[in-house]
């Protein structure tokens, strides 16, 4: 299995927030993709990729349709998609990404942790060295499946010859570049695969090994910005246990 595996396989196990939290990150979500695609998933790639991660998360198909509903509203706030980074305690890089109506709003509240933490939130861009920006791709198994013959089909659009396989859920995750996420998408829907979860990550490059005490004040500070609406992920280069 590869580090990318290793890194989102550690973080998945330690999710940060309730279903309540998960699902007002998705709604938002929907909200931007309903805004520039329209409301039908049929005609709206970006859409079909949220309502696949939608499902994933055991989101209720009343509320994924609520959330396209009220996305159509005319007093609908719109989002701006902006990521901040610096470092946290102990030198460990932190990236978060955000979801907000309020810039001046979420600045104030992202800086307000990493000071507490006694961290330096950074300009944009000046950590990108010890990240990976990718696309993320998981589908379901296909009998008779010709991984070396996908790969070759999608090297154009930047996906990597490593990939992973849960034998448990049946699926392959395959890894590309952020640009070419909606080729991909088509890709792997016109050629009959189920696709389960569709969505970009920050996956470190450069892992940094804590002791349990820093780790424990680390995970203390992403829980904090993770209890802010607007923040969607946390990223930390700190190596998983």
């Amino acid at each position: 299995m590869g580090r990318a595996f290793e890194y989102r396989k550690a973080a998945k196990m330690k999710r940060w927030g309730h279903m309540a939290k998960t699902f007002t990150r998705i709604g938002k979500q929907i909200a931007i993709a309903v805004k520039s695609g329209g409301p039908e998933p049929e005609n709206n790639p970006a859409l079909r990729a949220i309502i696949a991660n939608a499902k994933r998360e055991n989101m209720p198909k009343d509320n994924i349709e609520r959330a396209i509903k009220n996305a159509m509203g005319k007093d609908q706030s719109d989002y701006k998609e902006v990521t901040y980074e610096g470092y946290g305690p102990f030198g460990v890089a932190v990236f978060v990404d955000t979801l907000t109506d309020n810039t001046t709003r979420t600045v104030g509240d992202v800086r307000s942790v990493f000071n507490k933490f006694s961290g330096n939130l950074g300009t944009t861009g000046s950590l990108s060295f010890l990240f990976d920006h990718k696309s993320v791709f998981t589908f379901k198994k296909k009998d008779g499946i010709d991984m070396d013959e996908l790969i070759l089909d999608l090297i154009d659009y930047g996906v990597e010859d490593e990939y992973d396989e849960d034998e448990e859920e049946d699926s392959i995750t395959i890894y590309g570049d952020p640009k070419s996420f909606g080729d991909i998408q088509k890709h792997l829907e016109e050629n009959g695969f189920e696709v389960t979860g569709a969505e970009f990550t920050y996956i470190p490059n450069d892992l940094k090994d804590v002791t349990p005490e820093q780790r424990e004040t680390l995970d203390k500070m992403v829980e904090k910005l993770e209890d802010f609406d607007d923040v969607q992920t946390v990223y930390t280069n700190m190596k998983p246990e």
